[in-house]
């Protein structure tokens, strides 16, 4: 797994926009106040199910150099950090990448981080209950737009992974 090349393209919702429409899939873009753009606050006001909320988390596995992955879960479920994504990094330790490091492996705000328009060299990981829902909320790149559709939006990008069990219920 290589290191990750940073992305330099200033507009994250323009790159988003622009993969989501190479897909062939139907989907939203559904604006909000940057301020409500965290998961549980999102939900709260705009009247959507935290179970159809898929959150992309970028990891860090402890290596010289760095690796990273960007892992997308549902909100209602916690990232297994310590096991499935550790062994799938290859390292002896993992952990959530920070707000600075997200931000320079994938030029998104904390709160807007999608598995869309990511580096291609960036491994992208999703937990097998996240395609089992009939729709997803998942950022758009930016604190002021989510993204609405299909898990088809994920299963029909190049290079996606489906790993069953990158998730665990919540405690």
């Amino acid at each position: 797994m290589a290191t990750v090349a940073r992305m330099t393209t200033a507009d994250p919702e323009a790159r988003v926009r622009e993969c989501l429409g190479r897909l062939g899939v139907d989907f939203n873009i559904v604006q909000c106040d940057p301020d409500l753009a965290d998961t549980a606050a999102f939900c709260a006001a705009y009247g959507y199910a935290p179970e159809d909320s898929a959150n992309t988390i970028v990891v860090v596995g402890k290596a010289d150099p760095p690796r990273y992955a960007a892992c997308v879960v549902l909100a209602t479920t916690r990232l297994d950090v310590n096991h499935v994504v550790r062994d799938r990094l290859g390292v002896r330790r993992a952990s959530f990448a920070s707000a600075d490091e997200t931000i320079a492996v994938t030029s998104m705000m904390i709160g807007g981080v999608t598995p869309f328009a990511l580096p291609d060299d960036l491994a992208v990981w999703v937990d097998t209950r996240v395609l089992e829902r009939d729709r997803l909320v998942l950022g758009g790149g930016s604190r002021s737009v989510k993204v609405l559709g299909p898990p088809t939006l994920l299963s029909s990008q190049p290079g996606v992974e489906v790993v069953h069990g990158l998730a665990l219920p919540p405690r």
